[in-house]
C-alpha cells in the first residue's frame, strides 16, 4: 500500500532536483555575463570598438536569435560592470606578482568558459564567499548590490545575506535601504549575561541591528509635524497594516502573532504592544513601541513582560522570551549600561520613518556623475 511517506520521498527529490537545477543554471548564466563582460570591456574601454557597438550587436543578436531576453544595449553595459567591478576589487594584492597573473586574462579567450568565476574566484582573497555565496544569488540580485553599495566588505555582506536567507530582490533592497551591514550586531543589549546558552546569545546578537528603517510610516501622510506628534497605538496600527513588510525588514523566521497580545499574572491584565515568535531563536519576543527617546522605565515594564511570558505563556521546549524596545532616539553608551541590571534578554533599537534616509546610506548610493562613469 502506498503511504504518504512515499508521496513525500518522491516529492522532496523532485524539489530537490529542481533546486540544484536552479543553482547550475544560475551559475551558468552569471558565468556567461562575467564572460561577455570581460570581452565587452576589453574591446570598448580600448577603443576597438566605437561608439554605438553595443546598441549594434543587441540589435543583431535580436536578428540572430528571435525571442533573446536580456541582451539589450543596457544590460551589455551592466555585464560590463559586472565584470569591472569583481576584476578591479576581488585580486589579492600580491597578484600581479603572483605566478597565476595570466590565468584571468586565458579566463575568456574563447568569450564564454562555464567555470569562469570559479577559475576567477581561486585567485582572489574571497574564493570561499564566492563559492559559497556569489553564484548562489541572481543577476538582478547582483546589479541592485553593484549600483546600491560601494565598499567590497559591505558588498560581499549583502550577497551572502541574500544568499542564506533566500532574499527577494525587493528584500534585497529593502536591507540595503535600511543600511543592515551597520546596524547588524551591534543594538545595545544584556544577550551574553542573560541568556546562559552562548550559542542562542551569539544567534540573538546577530538576529537583530541597533536601527530599523520603517518606511511604509510616512509622518506627513499622517498629519503630523515630528514622530513625538504620532500616538504609539497610531505607529503600531501603521505596523499591523504592513506586518509582512515589517517582518522583511525584521528578518527571517518571524511569526506574528498579534499585537496588544493579554497577558495575565495572579489576576492582572498586561498588554504587549507586538509578540512575534522566531523559529530560529525558538522563543517568543515581546516588542515595546516607543515614539520618544529611550527612558530606563521602559526597561522595568518589559522586564515585567517577559517575566510573565516566561512563567504563564512560554511552552517546556521553548527558550526564554526576549524583549525588544523600538523606540525613536537612544543614547547607546547609556542603553548599554542601564541594561546590565536586568537579568531578563533585552535590546534597545531605534527606527526611522519614510521621511528620515539614513546619511551613510545616502553617501553610499552612487551620484549622478559615478552612474555615468560605470555605464
Amino acid at each position: 500500500m502506498i503511504n504518504k511517506t512515499t508521496i513525500e520521498t518522491i516529492k522532496t527529490a523532485i524539489l530537490e532536483s529542481q533546486y540544484k537545477a536552479a543553482k547550475e543554471v544560475n551559475a551558468i548564466q552569471l558565468s556567461l555575463y562575467f564572460s561577455i563582460g570581460k570581452y565587452v570591456s576589453e574591446n570598448t574601454r580600448k577603443g576597438f570598438w566605437g561608439t554605438g557597438a553595443l546598441e549594434y550587436i543587441s540589435e543583431q543578436l535580436q536578428c540572430e536569435l528571435p525571442g533573446l531576453r536580456g541582451f539589450s544595449a543596457t544590460n551589455l553595459k551592466m555585464m560590463r560592470i559586472f565584470y569591472e567591478e569583481w576584476a578591479n576589487n576581488l585580486l589579492s594584492d600580491n597578484y600581479n606578482s603572483s605566478p597565476k597573473s595570466d590565468e584571468l586574462t586565458s579566463i575568456s579567450q574563447n568569450i564564454y568558459t562555464a567555470d569562469a568565476i570559479v577559475r576567477f574566484s581561486q585567485i582572489s582573497n574571497y574564493g570561499e564567499v564566492i563559492a559559497n555565496y556569489f553564484l548562489n544569488i541572481s543577476f538582478t540580485h547582483h546589479k541592485y548590490i553593484i549600483t546600491m553599495v560601494k565598499g567590497i566588505e559591505e558588498r560581499l555582506f549583502y550577497i551572502e545575506l541574500a544568499a542564506k536567507e533566500s532574499l527577494s530582490v525587493r528584500a534585497l533592497q529593502q536591507a540595503i535601504r535600511s543600511n543592515e551591514y551597520h546596524h547588524k550586531g551591534t543594538m545595545p543589549n544584556n544577550f551574553i549575561q542573560a541568556l546562559s546558552a552562548s550559542q542562542q546569545a551569539l544567534k540573538a546578537i546577530r538576529m537583530f541591528k541597533d536601527e530599523y528603517l520603517l518606511d511604509f510610516i510616512n509622518i506627513e501622510a499622517l498629519g503630523a509635524r515630528d514622530i513625538e506628534e504620532i500616538d504609539e497605538r497610531v505607529v503600531e496600527q501603521q505596523i499591523v497594516q504592513n506586518i509582512k513588510h515589517f517582518i522583511m525588514t525584521f528578518g527571517r523566521d518571524f511569526a506574528f502573532l498579534g499585537n496588544q497580545y493579554p497577558i495575565e499574572a495572579l489576576g492582572h491584565l498586561h498588554f504587549i504592544d507586538l509578540l512575534f515568535y522566531n523559529r530560529e531563536l525558538s522563543c517568543l519576543v515581546a516588542i515595546e513601541l516607543k515614539t520618544g527617546t529611550f527612558k530606563n522605565a521602559y526597561l522595568g515594564q518589559l522586564n515585567a513582560y517577559l517575566n510573565i511570558l516566561d512563567d504563564f505563556i512560554r511552552k517546556p521546549n521553548e527558550n526564554p522570551s526576549i524583549g525588544i524596545i523600538l523606540c525613536k532616539d537612544a543614547d547607546k553608551t547609556y542603553a548599554e549600561y542601564m541594561i546590565r541590571s536586568y537579568n531578563k534578554p533585552m535590546g534597545i533599537a531605534t527606527f526611522k520613518t519614510a521621511d528620515e534616509m539614513p546619511e551613510p546610506l545616502r553617501k553610499a548610493l552612487p551620484n549622478i556623475e559615478e552612474l555615468k562613469k560605470l555605464l
